[in-house]
């Protein structure tokens, strides 16, 4: 994975925190948030929350995110995130639907910090494998679903599912 800006880290004990609507769009964004990413309230909210995607975060990773809250379940991830001037972060994401009775009206994240050895021996070379996969298509189309294809047989490589994936790393955090 080739990073160009420095990496920027946050306290253990901190929370990153923000609110989108339906479209992604932000609405909510924590102090922390806003701290370590370099941005201002006013430059975010009514954004889209890709504002911060690193360019280096394989696309199949939010293909599963996305479609897991989509259809009201929430998730677990690792995401690289980049800052508004040029840095990245790592964080380990808690992505729920906000529900309005059933009615799931936006979605909130809540990021910590990821274990560095998880991310440095399991996460980056993974993420680097899908990432070429993405990279090397000629369409973006076809790259994500080779890339999510790609992701699902490592999964079944291991007999997991990709929540149980998730929650294996997670007991080293």
């Amino acid at each position: 994975m080739n990073f160009q800006g420095q990496e920027v880290y946050f306290d253990r004990n901190d929370l990153i925190v923000s609110k989108t609507d339906l479209d992604g769009k932000i609405t909510y964004a924590n102090h922390t948030f806003l701290e370590v990413s370099d941005y201002r309230e006013d430059e975010v909210l009514g954004k889209q929350h890709n504002v911060i995607r690193n360019s280096n975060m394989p696309r199949a990773v939010f293909d599963f995110l996305w479609s897991t809250i989509k259809a009201g379940q929430e998730i677990f991830a690792y995401v690289v995130n980049s800052t508004k001037h040029g840095g990245h972060y790592w964080v380990q994401a808690h992505v729920t639907p906000s529900r309005d009775g059933n009615t799931i009206v936006g979605y909130h994240s809540t990021r910590r910090v990821a274990n560095p050895n998880t991310i440095k021996n399991i996460i980056m070379p993974l993420y680097a494998q899908l990432s070429s996969i993405e990279q090397r298509n000629s369409s973006k189309k076809a790259g994500l679903q080779e890339s999510v294809t790609a992701l699902k047989s490592i999964l079944a490589e291991k007999n997991v599912s990709y929540d149980e994936f998730i929650a294996d790393l997670k007991k080293d955090d």
